[in-house]
C-alpha cells in the first residue's frame, strides 16, 4: 500500500470529528445544561439541587467507566465505540423530554455518564495522540474549545425553545441534533489509526514521533510521585470549581434577569471557554507556568466581577466569559500539565487515572452546589470556587516548578 502522504492528511478529517464530537454531543449535553435547571426543577416540583443530582450522578458514571474506557480503546474500534456512545447520549437526552419524575432524569444521568466517559475525557486524547505527533498541545485546544463554540451556539438557541414551547421539546430537539446529524458523520468519517488509510501520523516525517513515544516518565514511576497525587488534587479541585457554570443561569435568574437573559450570561461563559481553550493550547505550547496562570487566576476575576456587579448584565455576560477560561482549563490544562510532568512515554495510562480525579469532582460538585446555594447563598459558592481555584493556581506551579527543578520537565 502506498505509504505517501496526501497533500490533505486524513488526520485533519479526524481532527475534524473530534470538533464535532466536542462541539455538539458535548456542547449540547455539557454546555447547555444548565439553561434546564430552573425550568425542569420547578416543573418536576424538586429543588434546583435535586435535579442537580443528575448530573452527579452523570459524573459518577464517568469516573467508573473511565477505569475500563481506556482499555476498551486500546482493545477495540475507537470508530465504533465512539459512535455507539454518541447514538446513546442522543438517545438518552431525546427521551428526557418524557420524563416528569426525578428518578427518571437519574437514570438518564447514569448513562449519559457512560457515553461522556467516551467522548468528553478520552476521545481527542486518544485520536489526536494517534493521529498527531506535533502541535498537540495546540490541537488540544482547539478541540476542546469546540464545547464552547457549541455552548456559544446552543444556548441562545435552547433559551429560545426553552422560553417558547418549553423544556420538553428543547431536550428533544438536542437529541435529534446528536442522532440525526453527528453520530452518522462519525460511522462515516472516523478511522481508528494512520495506518487504517495507509498513512503516518502527521509530523511523522519530521521525525518526532519517535522521540515523543520514547520520552517521558513509566506509569509505575509516576504513581509513587507526589507530582502524581497534586495533580489528582488539581483535576478534582478545577473540575469541581468549573461545574459552577452550570448554576450561572440561575444565578441570572437570582439577581432578576429572564431566561433568555441567563442564556446569554451561559454563553458567554461559553465564549470564554472557546477563547480560553485556543489560547490556553497557544500558551502552554510555549509556557506551562503561564498557562496555570492564566486558567485560574482569570476564573477568579470573573467570579469576583458577577458577585461584584451583579446589577449590569454587560458586567455579568463580562465575568462568564472571563470564569469560563477556567473550566477551559479543565481538558486542556490538565491534559497538558499531565505531559509536561511525566511526557509521553505512559501519557494514556497516567491521564487516565487523573481523569477519573476529574470526573469525580464532577460527580461531587456538579450537586453539591446545588444544594449548598439553596442552604446559602451564590456568594458563598463563588467565594468557595475562588479559594478552589487559588488551590489550583498554586498547585500547578508547585508541579511544574519540582518536574523542572528536577530535569523532568517535557514543556516543549
Amino acid at each position: 500500500m502506498d505509504n505517501k502522504t496526501p497533500r490533505i492528511h486524513y488526520g485533519y478529517v479526524i481532527l475534524i470529528c473530534c470538533c464535532l464530537v466536542m462541539g455538539v454531543d458535548v456542547g449540547l449535553s455539557m454546555s447547555c445544561a444548565g439553561i434546564f435547571y430552573q425550568p425542569v426543577s420547578s416543573s418536576i416540583g424538586a429543588s434546583t439541587g435535586e435535579f442537580g443530582m443528575y448530573m452527579s450522578i452523570s459524573f459518577l458514571t464517568s469516573t467508573l467507566m473511565l477505569g475500563v474506557a481506556g482499555r476498551m480503546l486500546e482493545r477495540w474500534s475507537a470508530r465504533v465505540i465512539i459512535t455507539a456512545a454518541s447514538a446513546l447520549l442522543g438517545v438518552m437526552m431525546s427521551l428526557m423530554s418524557l420524563m416528569t419524575q426525578i428518578y427518571q432524569f437519574y437514570l438518564a444521568g447514569a448513562l449519559i455518564g457512560v457515553s461522556l466517559a467516551f467522548l468528553l475525557y478520552l476521545c481527542f486524547p486518544t485520536l489526536i495522540n494517534r493521529w498527531f505527533s506535533r502541535r498537540v498541545g495546540l490541537l488540544f485546544g482547539i478541540c476542546s474549545a469546540s464545547s464552547g463554540i457549541g455552548g456559544m451556539l446552543f444556548n441562545p438557541l435552547g433559551g429560545y425553545i426553552l422560553t417558547r414551547w418549553g423544556w420538553e421539546r428543547g431536550y428533544l430537539v438536542f437529541g435529534l441534533i446528536i442522532l440525526v446529524v453527528v453520530t452518522p458523520l462519525l460511522w462515516l468519517l472516523l478511522r481508528d489509526r494512520p495506518a487504517d488509510k495507509g498513512l503516518k501520523p502527521v509530523g511523522y516525517a519530521e521525525g518526532e514521533t519517535a522521540a515523543a513515544d520514547t520520552s517521558g516518565i513509566i506509569y509505575k514511576d509516576a504513581v509513587r510521585m507526589p507530582s502524581f497525587y497534586v495533580l489528582m488534587a488539581f483535576g478534582f479541585m478545577i473540575m469541581a470549581s468549573s461545574t459552577l457554570y452550570l448554576f450561572l443561569p440561575k444565578y441570572a435568574s437570582s439577581v432578576g434577569y429572564n431566561i433568555e437573559e441567563g442564556a446569554l450570561v451561559a454563553a458567554g461563559a461559553m465564549a470564554g471557554v472557546t477563547l480560553g481553550k485556543i489560547a490556553l493550547g497557544y500558551i502552554n505550547d510555549r509556557n506551562i507556568s503561564l498557562g496555570v496562570a492564566m486558567s485560574t487566576l482569570t476564573g477568579i476575576l470573573g467570579l469576583v466581577m458577577m458577585m461584584t456587579m451583579s446589577g449590569s448584565l454587560a458586567a455579568v455576560i463580562f465575568g462568564a466569559f472571563m470564569f469560563g477560561w477556567c473550566y477551559a482549563a479543565v481538558t486542556v490544562q490538565t491534559a497538558v500539565l499531565v505531559r509536561g510532568v511525566f511526557g509521553n512515554r505512559n501519557y494514556a495510562q497516567i491521564f487516565s487515572v487523573i481523569s477519573m480525579a476529574l470526573a469525580a469532582g464532577g460527580t461531587v460538585a456538579s450537586g453539591a452546589w446545588g444544594f449548598i446555594v439553596d442552604r446559602t447563598s451564590f456568594s458563598f459558592i463563588f467565594i468557595t470556587g475562588c479559594v478552589m481555584l487559588g488551590f489550583c493556581f498554586f498547585s500547578g506551579l508547585w508541579v511544574i516548578g519540582r518536574a523542572s527543578a528536577n530535569g523532568r520537565s517535557h514543556n516543549r
